[in-house]
């Protein structure tokens, strides 16, 4: 029992010590839902910088979000954009792929982080967008 105790408490520690992950979140100030999601990302480590915004087609615009892929809020880390409701579990892999501009979770899928209703789980992917401009699925979310 006391090795339990101890290994939990140095787990703890070693958790605390963790640097959260800074990331720019942009979005409109009356948006609910963009607020749920950066709780999504401080409950999994993340520091959030929350940047409320008059105008989020121009933040799209600057940050290279494609028209087609967009969302709700616009966020930025290590200078690739992350638009809408993408996991932070993606957002990770994301920081991990060099020849990703960003990732987006297009439109508002009920059950992605920031949009849960219930059990209710809407498919959705997790779309990155290369360099030179193409697609790639990221990740698969079924729906139920």
């Amino acid at each position: 029992m006391r090795r339990l105790l101890l290994a939990t408490t140095l787990f703890a520690s070693l958790a605390q010590a963790a640097e959260p992950i800074a990331i720019d979140v942009h979005r409109d100030a009356n948006c609910g839902c963009c607020k749920a999601w950066i709780e999504h990302l401080e409950d999994n480590g993340f520091q959030v910088r929350d940047h409320v915004e008059p105008d989020m087609t121009a933040v799209k615009i600057a940050n290279g979000v494609p028209a087609r892929l967009a969302s709700c809020h616009t966020a930025v880390i290590d200078g690739k954009f992350v638009e809408g409701h993408v996991p932070a579990a993606d957002i990770l892999k994301l920081r991990a792929q060099t020849d990703l501009l960003g990732a987006a979770v297009p439109g508002m899928p009920v059950g992605s982080p920031g949009m849960e209703m219930g059990s209710r789980q809407d498919a959705y992917q997790v779309i990155g967008v290369a360099k030179d401009g193409a697609d790639r699925v990221l990740a698969d979310y079924p729906g139920n």
